[in-house]
């Protein structure tokens, strides 16, 4: 297994004291973080001190706490970076495979289109950027919820009503389960005629500095033209996720 960069270690830390910030005592000490990630506590007083003088975080006593400043920044950048940088990727993507590519995010149960790359060759008509699609039968839904636990994944189709047009879509949460296995399994997502009919796609989940989903890559097409390509359509989103990843500072990730 590849080592984890410094970068990556010092962002596991970060990520790590701004979950403890965020729930009571809305702190953390240096042996809390330690025990947490199974780390040196020297290495982490270290990191942590580096955050304090930098402005990312706040020492009071032996405890640190997140800089909320600095956090609220953090998100605010990474949303413009994934729409600016997300757009060059998906440029790169559909010039390498002639294919219309795009990014989609989570929303309560359903799945909406922030950034887009359609080449008049695919034949796909119209914008999907803002349109909202169900999670459960859509081209992001899958990815967006690939680190999602059975109980999370519950809660977010609590109320969803699993109808569609799309002759393959899950009719069940416990269905939709049992594809997310096997997409992750697989690396990546395949979602066959579940929101269209005659409509495929395949996926791959895109992280920020936390190491968090935070939206899914998707390449999408009419499903004659792109099933025998699943294979290398799907190593692509992976390839192209995993590079967008690196640019929002995720840990461990980068392109192949």
């Amino acid at each position: 297994m590849e080592r984890q960069s410094s970068m990556g270690r010092g962002l596991d830390i970060l990520a790590s004291l701004a979950e403890a910030s965020s729930r009571p005592p809305y702190r953390a000490a240096v042996v809390d973080l330690a025990n947490r990630l199974q780390r040196e506590r020297s290495q982490v007083s270290r990191t942590l001190k580096y955050f304090a003088d930098s402005g990312l975080a706040v020492k009071n006593g032996k405890y640190y706490e997140v800089s909320w400043d600095w956090y609220a920044k953090a998100q605010a950048l990474t949303a413009r970076r994934m729409r600016e940088d997300g757009l060059t990727i998906l440029e790169d993507v559909s010039e390498r495979t002639g294919e219309a590519a795009f990014l989609g995010t989570l929303h309560g149960d359903s799945t909406v289109t922030i950034v887009e790359s359609v080449p008049r060759s695919t034949g796909l008509i119209g914008s999907w950027v803002g349109r909202a699609f169900p999670a459960f039968c859509s081209d992001a839904g899958q990815a967006t919820l690939w680190d999602a636990d059975e109980e999370e994944i519950r809660a977010v189709f609590a109320s969803t009503r699993f109808t569609s047009t799309g002759p393959n879509a899950a009719a069940t949460v416990e269905e939709f389960l049992e594809r997310l296995g096997e997409a992750r399994a697989r690396g990546y997502t395949i979602v066959d005629q579940e929101a269209e009919p005659n409509l495929y796609s395949v996926a791959a989940p895109v992280r920020e500095f936390r190491g968090e989903v935070i939206a899914a890559l998707q390449i999408v097409g009419v499903r004659d033209r792109l099933v025998d390509r699943t294979s290398e359509l799907g190593l692509e989103c992976v390839r192209a996720a995993s590079a967008l990843s690196a640019l929002l500072g995720a840990p461990g990730a980068g392109a192949s």
